[in-house]
């Protein structure tokens, strides 16, 4: 994805769960943009709100009022359908689990999203030998995730979540279950993608060394932005 400008845009957003004296305000009103290209930290406490937000903008929850524009589509107008399609066809996910089915190879594991899309199967197989060769586990497809580390298994993650080629990128503490030296290879490894390939970038920390990674950082608490910072560099 090349084309620059906003194309991510909350206004207003709100979250509640349940009702009369057992709600529970998630979200208070959120107003946030995010450009193409950019690679965006969303940082706070337990309850403030960032794992509520990314599941908005990953279209696996929808706000109780506010405007969610994606590509200038308002996606708080679709239904469940037309939500589900532009998940396959536009977003990424990586989790802090890597969510590997445990007695399958590594290329079975990244073509999985093709799989559901229908792709034939010569144009997935080529699709994820080449993800993993960008995440650099070329030789790796035959492996099943009990002959991978940890840090493999979150490379295989991520090229799963590239194999479609996304616009958008959502990793949800994606070095949660990593080492220092490995968090460190994995946030260079997304840096470079989001660097070299355009992808946007948004992911969810509590660790201000992987932070750093980022262009911005957005920092939420009960349930607002409190402060938005551009940085200078990025790591």
């Amino acid at each position: 994805m090349t084309d620059t400008g906003t194309f991510i845009r909350l206004s207003g957003i709100t979250k509640t769960y349940g009702r009369g004296q057992a709600a529970i305000e998630a979200l208070r009103g959120v107003d946030l943009g995010v450009e193409s290209g950019e690679f965006l930290a969303i940082m706070g406490p337990s309850g403030s709100g960032k794992s509520t937000v990314m599941n908005i903008l990953g279209c696996l929850d929808v706000p109780s009022t506010g405007v969610y524009e994606f590509r200038g589509i308002h996606v708080e107008k679709l239904t469940r359908n037309q939500r589900a399609l532009l998940r396959r066809y536009y977003l990424g996910f990586v989790f802090q689990g890597f969510n590997l089915l445990a007695r399958t190879t590594a290329l079975e594991n990244v073509e999985l999203p093709l799989v559901y899309r229908g792709d034939p199967v010569a144009s997935r197989h080529a699709a994820a030998r080449a993800a993993l060769e960008q995440v650099g586990l070329a030789g790796w497809e035959d492996h099943t995730q009990a002959e991978l580390s940890g840090g493999q298994q979150q490379r295989v993650a991520i090229a799963r979540a590239l194999v479609t080629r996304p616009a958008v990128l959502l990793a949800d503490e994606p070095t949660g279950n990593l080492d220092t030296h490995t968090s460190v290879e994995i946030m260079d490894l997304i840096t470079r993608l989001n660097r070299d390939s355009g992808i946007t970038v948004i992911m969810v920390t509590h660790e201000p060394d992987m932070a750093a990674y980022a262009d911005r950082v957005v920092h939420f608490l009960d349930g607002k932005v409190e402060r938005d910072e551009r940085r200078e560099t990025a790591a």
